[in-house]
């Protein structure tokens, strides 16, 4: 169940169904779209004529009290519009100025900050700080904005285009199909769950994912859809496989010894493509290539008809040899394989071009040029494709446990997922208690006890049958791959043992800053957000005692040594302001802060707080609070950005909402092959569609190791790792891919140089027979990155798939 996005046709500020130049952001979003209405061109609706001045309004429908909006964050608009503005002057054909009106930027995502500061200082986008509350109809369907900059100056500008980012809401045909199921929702009409399992509804076996959860983007949607995989496969483990149809595929042509007969698929990816690129010179150009027998180009060669068609046009025209020229094979590339494979071919005779990323996305004013790089570049890969031939992939037996590197709340919540789906799990955590960060926090953002939480889980990672564990035990070497790996554990002790796993779970937490500025460390009322925790979980005293408090945000996030924005500080904030107050209702309670954070319906603690009488103050980066001791005590000046003007606060505490950040793990990187951020944070596969996923196969992440995120968040990423883990587990088995590395043992000079480079541990010297002290290469090791063949000085090594003689055929086509 999806939500529907808010109708600002009921808002009648904006003149919405007035001006057919105010539109909503999924409206402009069509128009960008290559199969939208104007074929992704940018043009405004009033006169078709592209928009030299476009205005983004954010919280459309959000954040707004009133009865005819929602009170809650919707999450994503900030990062759209973001997007938006810069795609827009990305397909103009002249300079576009973009502005977009803001209350709060909440760019809080893992690599949003980075997106947004570059929207702002290498695109140009104007982000101006500004609650719009009406606009007006200017002359030839322009639109007239009047609003009041951050010093309160009264300005009014002139756009050709007006797009309202709308926010999600809950559609009634949801609310209805929620009350067949007998599922409780909450006030705002989301499935109510709680945040220890954030996918479970009100009635058992039914789980939700997505935004009927609460109001979310991509990456989190399709983590908690294989968080909801996961809790279901608890309950259906018994019954695995036993109603399950296998695909049966076609038997393989045998194309060895035939002459290649190669069909090219030209894609015009929409605009993408064919907005620069001739696409149909393109396609009659391939025509005329060696061996190539069919031609087409499609609008979507990507597309699900385009599949169907292309794997019936394989069997008819008796291709044995395909070329797709269209964009990414790093997304795309595993699509058309399983199309040749359903049609009957080997999936390795199959070659792909980039002609959008290498092409007309890079040559977008120079179309000629674009068009004649097209034609080299499928010139090359025809010439390729042309010498392919079929490769085997290996099929190995997989080892059913899982190795659990971490014993926080993501390590032992995926630990016991997948060991109550009946598989072996062994957790190695190197302190000596299990629980992580989390031992250290008070309550949830809903108020749920954390510690009483974790001590319950605990028990039941400690007391299941299933689950090994290994604490005060770090890793010290791994061995193998997907399927068969063999990692080295050492005590605090000094015992080194050895766990033979097919896949591995990476869940090393973080942990949080030790600032060394606002007199942290020096003043003893100075504290970190995880310190006053513990004074609510003593119930200390001195707490009903204060009387004021003062919080500052973004102390090491979002600063040039540490540009990214840890996400869970604003809302611990408001949930700690709010228990200060619960404590001591009198006290005085302050917040200094750069943008409020607390997205989604965490926005109603942070409305919550402000009817509570907390004063907020917003700073600048350039200009931030200073704090000084007064005899002891602490006060803290900073700007009032709505006075203009300095001003003193005093505090009995001071809390310091510091940065949060990856434990180090240079080595467990190194072991797994696993690559790791500027931040120092794990990379993961792609950012929407394998989000749990490591580019290194068999290994999987979840938790603070990933990003800075709460612990329904946390606990939702850990499931759905155990979900992706447990999915190859429950195979069986697992095929080593076919471009792997071969050795000709009669050139081979020993040098052992292959040995030295490969990262993989896949080269080792043959040790009995006639090629004995000769390299060989093991293919199940083998990734296929060809650092070995660029480096053997005897030219005994070739890489299947990229063979010497087929990479010399391109270049000779260039």
């Amino acid at each position: 169940m999806g939500n529907e996005v808010y109708d600002p046709s009921v808002l009648d500020t904006y003149g919405y169904t007035e001006s057919p130049n105010v539109i909503t952001s999924m409206e402009f979003e069509r128009i960008l779209s290559a199969s939208g209405p104007y074929m992704g061109h940018l043009m405004r609706p009033y006169d078709r004529e592209e928009p030299k001045k476009i205005a983004w309004i954010q919280c459309v429908g959000s954040r707004d009290t009133h009865e005819c909006s929602n009170a809650y964050c919707s999450g994503v608009c900030c990062m759209y519009a973001i997007k938006e503005a810069v795609i827009a002057m990305e397909h103009a054909h002249g300079d576009v100025d973009a502005a977009i009106f803001y209350m709060d930027m909440r760019t809080h995502g893992k690599d949003f900050e980075d997106y947004y500061a570059r929207a702002k200082n290498e695109h140009g986008v104007r982000f101006i700080r500004s609650r719009i509350h009406t606009i007006e109809p200017g002359e030839n369907g322009d639109i007239r904005i009047k609003y009041a900059d951050d010093t309160g100056e009264l300005k009014e500008e002139i756009f050709n285009l007006v797009v309202l980012s709308v926010g999600f809401q809950v559609g009634n045909d949801t609310i209805e199909l929620a009350d067949r199921l007998g599922i409780e929702l909450n006030k705002n009409h989301f499935a109510k769950t709680d945040s220890f399992v954030p996918v479970a509804t009100t009635r058992a076996g039914v789980y939700v994912c997505g935004a009927i959860q609460g109001p979310k983007d991509i990456p989190q949607s399709v983590v908690e859809s294989s968080a909801a995989a996961a809790v279901s496969g608890v309950l259906l483990s018994e019954s695995r496989w036993t109603r399950t149809e296998k695909k049966v595929m076609p038997p393989q042509t045998n194309v060895v010894g035939q002459p290649p007969r190669i069909g090219v698929f030209v894609c015009q990816c929409g605009i993408n493509i064919a907005g620069v690129v001739n696409v149909p010179e393109v396609r009659d150009y391939a025509s005329t290539l060696p061996y190539v027998t069919y031609v087409e180009d499609n609008m979507y060669t990507c597309s699900q008809d385009t599949q169907v068609k292309m794997a019936e046009v394989i069997k008819e025209q008796g291709i044995n040899r395909v070329v797709v020229a269209a964009c990414t094979p790093k997304t795309h590339e595993p699509l058309f394989q399983e199309t040749l494979m359903n049609a009957g071919l080997n999936k390795y005779l199959f070659e792909m071009t980039n002609i959008r990323n290498q092409d007309s996305w890079v040559h977008p004013n120079d179309p000629e040029a674009a068009t004649e790089k097209a034609k080299d570049l499928v010139r090359m890969a025809v010439s390729k494709a042309a010498l392919l031939e079929p490769l085997p992939e290996t099929e190995l037996k997989l080892n059913p446990v899982t190795l659990m590197v971490g014993g926080g709340v993501a390590g032992m919540v995926a630990a016991k997922n997948i060991a109550d789906q009946g598989y072996e799990v062994h957790l190695v955590e190197r302190s000596d208690k299990l629980g992580g960060q989390a031992n250290y926090l008070n309550k949830t953002w809903k108020g749920e006890d954390i510690r009483s939480y974790v001590r319950f889980l605990t028990h039941d990672v400690e007391a299941h049958p299933r689950i090994q564990l290994h604490l005060s035990t770090e890793i010290v070497g791994v061995d193998g791959f997907i399927g068969n790996f063999k990692s080295m554990l050492k005590t605090r002790a000094g015992r080194i043992s050895a766990v033979e796993h097919g896949v591995a779970v990476i869940a090393t937490g973080g942990r949080e800053l030790k600032p060394e500025e606002y007199l942290y460390g020096e003043n003893p009322g100075v504290l970190t957000h995880l310190e006053l925790d513990e004074l609510f979980i003593r119930d200390d005293p001195k707490l009903k005692e204060l009387n004021s408090a003062a919080f500052i945000q973004c102390v090491g996030s979002r600063e040039p040594g540490r540009p990214y924005c840890s996400r869970v500080c604003c809302t611990h904030t408001m949930e700690s302001a709010l228990e200060l107050k619960r404590h001591n209702p009198g006290m005085e309670v302050y917040v200094m802060y750069r943008d409020m954070r607390t997205y989604g319906e965490r926005e109603e603690l942070f409305t919550e707080a402000r009817k509570q009488g907390i004063i907020f103050f917003r700073y600048d980066p350039e200009n931030k609070p200073k704090v000084i001791s007064n005899n002891g005590s602490l006060e803290i000046e900073i700007n009032d950005s709505i006075l203009n003007r300095p001003i003193t606060i005093k505090a009995d505490i001071l809390t310091l909402a510091t940065a949060i950040l990856p434990l180090k793990s240079e080595r467990l990187a190194q072991y797994f092959k696993i690559p790791v951020n500027d931040d120092g944070f794990y990379i993961e596969a792609h950012a929407k569609l394998r989000p749990v996923d490591f580019a290194t196969e068999g290994v999987f992440l979840c938790g603070l190791s990933h990003y800075p995120k709460p612990l329904d968040e946390s606990i939702a990423q850990a499931l759905a790792a155990a979900s992706r883990a447990t999915g190859l587990i429950a195979t069986g088995k697992v095929f080593a891919s076919g471009t792997v590395a071969h050795v000709n043992p009669v050139l081979c000079s020993s040098c052992g140089v292959c040995l030295e480079v490969c990262p993989f541990g896949a080269p080792s010297f043959i040790e009995e027979g006639h090629f004995a002290g000769r390299a060989e290469v093991n293919p199940v090791l083998c990734k296929g990155c060809g650092l070995c063949v660029a480096s053997c000085r005897s030219g005994a090594l070739n890489l299947k798939g990229f063979g010497e003689e087929q990479i010399m055929a391109m270049i000779d086509k260039v």
